[in-house]
């Protein structure tokens, strides 16, 4: 009596499920378009060097940062890791056919003048550099006199 029930419950477990289908219903392949010129933006901080690449009209083509790449700590921030960034945006970017970039570098990290040579040795023409770190005009309010 007990083989029957456990019949009953397989044969009701193995009609309930379905072939699962590997490919998505509704979901289209991205063409891909052939960008000659773009935008790199580097924000070198003293924690972490991120780089992103964009077309002139600012949608984001790659990017990539240190921790990506398997960096921790603070070799995040070093000259090396900028360079190993570099070549990881160039790899993803080379579908695309980037060949020239306008370099706009925020921040104060070690990372930044290792990312812009990094781009002429991974073959793509750096045509402008552009420094965009903010810089306080007036800083930040003082804090009152102390009083004793």
């Amino acid at each position: 009596m007990a083989e029957k029930e456990t019949k009953k419950v397989e044969a009701k477990t193995s009609a309930s499920k379905k072939p699962v289908s590997s490919t998505k219903k509704g979901t289209k392949k991205r063409a891909i378009k052939f960008i000659k010129k773009g935008v790199a933006h580097i924000n070198a901080t003293y924690n972490n060097t991120i780089i992103s690449i964009s077309d002139m009209n600012g949608n984001v083509i790659a990017w990539s940062s240190a921790g990506i790449n398997g960096f921790k700590g603070p070799k995040k921030a070093t000259p090396f890791a900028a360079s190993i960034i570099v070549e990881d945006v160039c790899n993803k970017v080379k579908n695309f056919g980037l060949e020239e970039v306008n370099v706009f570098i925020k921040g104060v990290g070690l990372g930044r003048d290792a990312a812009v040579r990094a781009f002429n040795a991974n073959g793509i023409n750096v045509t402008s550099i552009k420094d965009i770190t903010p810089v306080p005009h007036n800083g930040c309010r003082k804090p009152k006199p102390r009083r004793v």
